[in-house]
């Protein structure tokens, strides 16, 4: 199909990109995102689970829901890096199973943080009055 419909150029549109076979939603934005600089924001695990942890998702349920909300509020000109970001945040900061927020460069402005550590030591506080 590459070959035949698009002359062996890899298409930079992910809605072009997604037509081919073995090609899902994650390929073509890395694709688009990566290789043709194009505002694309592909979502894997790590993005997924960051973006909710974090906030800057409110309640997203798959991968879709989390691209639409992070392309919305993040600036066009950064989304090729955010996805970066996000995914080396959540390999070496933000882990799956056991978070490490005390090194944590954005945990004053993390949901997270907040729910998890600053209410728990105010409550604790509170308690030990």
């Amino acid at each position: 199909m590459l070959v035949q419909d698009y002359k062996g150029v890899v298409p930079s549109e992910v809605d072009t990109l997604v037509k081919l076979p073995g090609v899902g939603r994650k390929t073509a934005n890395v694709i688009a995102s990566v290789v043709y600089d194009r505002p694309a924001m592909a979502v894997d695990t790590h993005v997924f689970r960051v973006s909710n942890r974090i906030g800057l998702t409110t309640n997203a349920r798959n991968p879709l829901q989390s691209e639409k909300q992070l392309i919305k509020f993040i600036p066009e000109h950064l989304i090729p890096k955010a996805h970066h970001w996000l995914i080396l945040h959540g390999r070496y900061i933000c882990l799956a199973r056991k978070p490490r927020c005390l090194i944590c460069p954005v945990k004053l402005y993390c949901r997270y943080y907040e729910k998890n550590f600053i209410k728990n030591k105010n409550q604790l506080i509170s308690n030990n009055n």
